[in-house]
């Protein structure tokens, strides 16, 4: 097998300046990727660079669509990451949203009582603990039979849009909506209050930012979060401590599962009103870009949420002013992520020479 001329070894200590120095790559990175790709879809680089980073901040309603978006990527993300700094791979935020969703919806579907205060609240309860439900599946697999959670998670997401589409085709369907697969209209009682009449950004964006500053809580000031990053950085030490393996397992998923269902919730009782076909522009699969471009910190993920929502609002009205195909979204997000994880490997990892290595007395 012929070897490389080169070796990869790890950096002693890693100074403040590498840690933030990965992001800002990325973001740039994707910024002048944004604008090749839109120039080669005949849109001017200046105008390019309007549409998908300055339009989206220009006036109110536009921030307010930027924060509409941010509240969902920022609560998932804050939910994955968790358990990423524990190396429990969940990607199946994106089927967690889905059940949360539908836990969420049939509160107001079933029982259309437009008067009781408590409807909101009980449908972000319900919403959690079905995504918690769906997240623990993958938990007891891994845990009960060692399935691969990176498998399970992303197999159970197609099960959840099937789903999905089975109860807004067939039980949960409006019997008044012209037979289009979508329920009925929430009640004013099931939806989330507007942010100060801000556009339609509403009380999401509070409430992220407050898990937020739990995550940061919980995640650097806990015990339980101590042992979770423990169990993923140094797994031997931390079996020899006695932490449990598979309790960090089954915590890390279900707390991504249950961020996820609340989420879900957000979206149908917020800017959706009602439980249709398409719960989710992606969001279970951008939020993990948002928490890895975030370095799996909670204020590095609140920075990260903002970017990416900048990158969904761009990106729309790209496509409706200038004709942009909406997959320019997926494209960046992409190069969003590969850019991050390429500008990480250099700043945790150094390349050397085999030839300067055998000069040093090293094999």
């Amino acid at each position: 097998m012929m070897r490389l001329p080169w070796i990869v070894t790890p950096r002693i200590g890693r100074s403040g300046a590498r840690a933030l120095l990965a992001p800002l790559v990325a973001v740039v990175t994707t910024v002048v990727a944004a604008v090749v790709l839109m120039s080669a879809l005949g849109v001017p680089p200046g105008r390019a660079l309007w549409q998908l980073y300055g339009a989206p901040l220009s006036n109110l309603y536009n921030f307010s669509e930027v924060l509409l978006k941010m509240a969902p990527l920022l609560i998932i993300a804050q939910g994955l990451a968790i358990g990423f700094r524990a190396k429990v791979w969940n990607i199946g935020a994106e089927g967690q949203l889905i059940l949360g969703a539908i836990g969420g919806s049939l509160l107001p579907l079933w029982f259309n009582d437009s008067l009781n205060p408590m409807m909101l609240p009980a449908m972000a309860v319900c919403g959690m603990v079905f995504g918690l439900l769906w997240a623990a599946l993958a938990a007891y697999l891994r845990t009960r039979f060692n399935a691969n959670e990176i498998l399970v998670t992303l197999m159970l997401n197609s099960i959840a849009l099937q789903l999905l589409y089975y109860l807004v085709s067939g039980p949960l369907r409006d019997p008044y909506g012209f037979n289009f697969p979508q329920s009925a209209l929430f009640p004013e009682v099931a939806m989330l209050p507007s942010l100060f009449g801000l556009g339609r950004a509403n009380v999401s964006i509070l409430l992220a930012l407050g898990l937020t500053l739990a995550a940061w809580v919980f995640v650097e000031r806990s015990m339980t979060g101590y042992k979770l990053q423990v169990g993923g950085t140094a797994p031997d030490a931390a079996r020899y401590a006695g932490f449990r393996e598979k309790r960090a397992v089954w915590l890390s998923l279900c707390i991504g599962g249950a961020a996820a269902g609340l989420v879900g919730v957000f979206e149908v009782a917020g800017p959706l009103g009602q439980l249709q076909r398409v719960v989710s522009p992606g969001y279970g699969f951008a939020a993990i870009i948002v928490a890895f471009l975030g370095g799996l910190n909670a204020i590095g993920i609140l920075f990260a949420a903002f970017f990416m929502a900048v990158i969904y609002v761009g990106g729309d009205m790209a496509q409706a002013s200038a004709g942009v195909p909406y997959a320019v979204n997926t494209a960046l997000q992409g190069v969003l992520l590969v850019s991050y994880l390429t500008a990480r490997l250099f700043c945790d990892y150094r390349l050397q020479w085999r030839r300067d290595l055998a000069r040093q007395g090293v094999n």
